[in-house]
């Protein structure tokens, strides 16, 4: 077994080992190894840099200089292996106050390996704005004065015509620097400048607080890791990259994925009567055709561009020719075409498609942006706010968009806040549809029941990339259950956190557990590394990252208390009579926590800790 292998260690192949440790508040940069117990038991990505916030970032204010932004790649990032091209930032967030990471396709991670980093760590804040750049393994600190205040395509365009069209920029806008709670942080490249996102979290405004404008990658393509064990890889990759493409969801022009982009799944979900709409007042969406991958594709697309070793294109880049949304950007991803679509009652693509471009361009996560627009609507709906907003009113949605920005006027600064917090603030937070302060994707749990267990259970908030329920529910993936029963939906939540915990580390594209098992990915791990684990270990792994997150949430005051859902899915039915069932609900947290070897409060025991060996 895996934690029984001591003298192997010093031959873990791809890491660079190198992590630079950066006290932006002395601008001092320190070279540190990777910790080669911790990378045996973490792997890296999402697992590693939480194990580094948890060593050294406990009961730190997000938005302070002590809280640390952490930005990870893992052991496969920037190989062969088919979609290793994840970036992820990790921190306390200042949106929830609860464990934050934040992952990004395209091109960055693979930039930050191949400039010779394994990671990059943010503490204290500098007096002025700052950027660094990774390039052969050295890091600078450079003055970004002339960058502070421009949107992030504006600010990548700078750093391009500086350093040239190699450069990959990951960096905050102006939303980050005015410290709007959910504040992302943007990835623009030659491959990808319409923008890719850290979008979730608030992990902009914590950069934006440390007065870092971005992170510049130049990437050595001499440096591009190669496998402990060349046959077996080999063989490892080949049956990847067979079932990838074979894949009804993955494979290029099966009419998945590549073919209509995640938008896809805009009509499915809606026929589900899952699909919230303003505010989730209701489950299905009068206009859902107008906003999806298929109407999308046959209007505004231009292009499908691809992430690093992704044969999947499942991008869309789009285009407005004319009238007050003309604008060119990477398109709307399904979970925005539902937040600025349905969820706030707009059905035009193309003004989707421009709030969505917005919210690149200020460097804002565009799930919490609809649902805090959605609070807002309904909050003008009841007469809480004097503001006048009305569903599906996208002039006065972009207008609010900037006002929150730049947290002009009353109503900016209190949508600057996030959609919990603005309606606790009214007084009614009932209708903030969100769990540990962040709100929801787009899947409504009446419809979807194993979505409720992963909302209410999330480490860092009501959050479908925890646990993908949807992935058995509709798709049949790893196997199928019924959407509206609650029978088995435990021990497929568990199955699915430990999964996706190791993939996020390695760090992967989730789209490739569409296609792979976890014979997959225990063959290219133990192939690429020359650490040999079985699918045993995988689950171990995958349950210490995830454990360890709940423990950094539970150090920080978390419990059963916050593991909970919207009281309006237990109480207002859906188009099709579904709500959730508040006493089975309760149930499945008891079984939830047992089967964790939980306490009944949801906190975890010292035995526990101990013998995953985060203690």
């Amino acid at each position: 077994m895996l934690y029984c292998i001591q003298t192997i260690v010093a031959m873990i192949n791809g890491y660079m080992n190198k992590i630079a440790w950066v006290d932006l508040s002395e601008k001092k940069i320190e070279y540190r190894e990777i910790d080669e117990d911790d990378a045996l038991k973490f792997i890296g990505g999402r697992g590693l840099g939480g194990r580094i916030l948890v060593k050294n970032c406990v009961g730190k204010d997000p938005l302070s200089p002590e809280n640390l932004l952490i930005v990870m790649t893992g052991p496969l990032t920037g190989s062969d292996v088919p979609m290793a091209n994840r970036i992820v930032a990790i921190t306390r967030s200042p949106l929830t106050g609860a464990f934050a990471d934040s992952h990004c396709g395209g091109y960055a991670g693979p930039a930050l390996k191949l400039a010779g980093f394994d990671g990059i760590i943010l503490s204290g804040a500098s007096e002025e704005p700052v950027y660094l750049v990774a390039k052969n393994g050295e890091l600078t600190i450079e003055d970004a004065k002339a960058l502070w205040g421009k949107t992030t395509s504006d600010a990548y365009w700078s750093i391009r015509r500086k350093y040239g069209a190699t450069a990959v920029f990951y960096g905050s806008g102006p939303a980050g620097e005015n410290l709007v709670r959910f504040a992302n942080i943007m990835h623009f490249s030659r491959f990808a400048t319409g923008g890719r996102a850290s979008g979730r979290c608030g992990t902009g405004a914590v950069m934006g607080s440390k007065k870092v404008k971005c992170l510049v990658f130049l990437a050595d393509m001499k440096r591009k890791p190669k496998p402990a064990n060349k046959e077996g890889f080999g063989k490892a990759l080949a049956d990847a990259l067979t079932k990838i493409r074979e894949s009804d969801v993955t494979g290029p022009g099966k009419g998945g994925l590549s073919v209509y982009g995640t938008g896809v799944l805009v009509n499915t979900i809606n026929e589900l009567a899952a699909f919230p709409t303003r505010n989730a007042k209701e489950t299905q969406f009068e206009d859902a055709y107008y906003i999806s991958g298929e109407n999308l594709r046959g209007t505004l697309l231009k292009k499908t561009p691809t992430c690093y070793q992704c044969p999947v294109a499942c991008k869309r880049d789009v285009e407005v020719k004319d009238g007050k949304f003309k604008h060119k950007s990477e398109g709307p991803e399904y979970e925005t075409l539902w937040s600025l679509g349905a969820m706030i009652g707009l059905g035009h693509v193309e003004a989707v498609a421009y709030l969505n471009y917005l919210a690149n361009l200020y460097g804002i996560d565009t799930i919490e942006l609809g649902n805090t627009l959605a609070v807002a609507a309904e909050a003008s709906e009841m007469g809480l706010i004097e503001e006048k907003i009305r569903w599906g009113d996208a002039d006065k949605y972009a207008e609010l968009v900037r006002k929150l920005v730049y947290r002009e006027d009353e109503i900016g600064d209190l949508l600057a806040e996030g959609g919990a917090a603005m309606a606790e603030k009214l007084g009614a937070p009932e209708i903030s549809m969100s769990v540990k302060k962040l709100s929801i994707p787009a899947y409504d749990p009446r419809g979807l029941k194993g979505m409720g267990l992963t909302y209410a259970t999330s480490n860092r908030g009501a959050c479908h990339l925890r646990a993908y329920a949807v992935s058995s529910e509709v798709f049949g993936i790893p196997y199928k259950t019924d959407p509206l029963s609650y029978d088995g939906k435990v021990d497929l939540v568990i199955a699915l956190e430990r999964l996706f915990a190791f993939v996020d580390s390695l760090t992967l594209c989730k789209f490739s557990t569409f296609a792979l098992s976890k014979e997959n990915y225990v063959a290219l791990y133990s192939t690429f590394t020359g650490v040999e684990i079985t699918e045993e270990d995988l689950d171990k792994i995958g349950e210490r990252i995830w454990t360890q997150e709940r423990y950094f949430n539970q150090l920080h005051g978390f419990s059963r208390k916050d593991d909970v859902l919207p009281k309006r899915f237990f109480e207002e039915p859906s188009a099709k009579g579904e709500t959730y069932d508040r006493d089975v609900f309760e149930r499945m947290l008891d079984e939830y926590y047992e089967k964790h070897r939980y306490n009944p409060d949801g906190t975890i025991p010292e035995e526990t800790l101990r013998e995953l060996e985060i203690l």
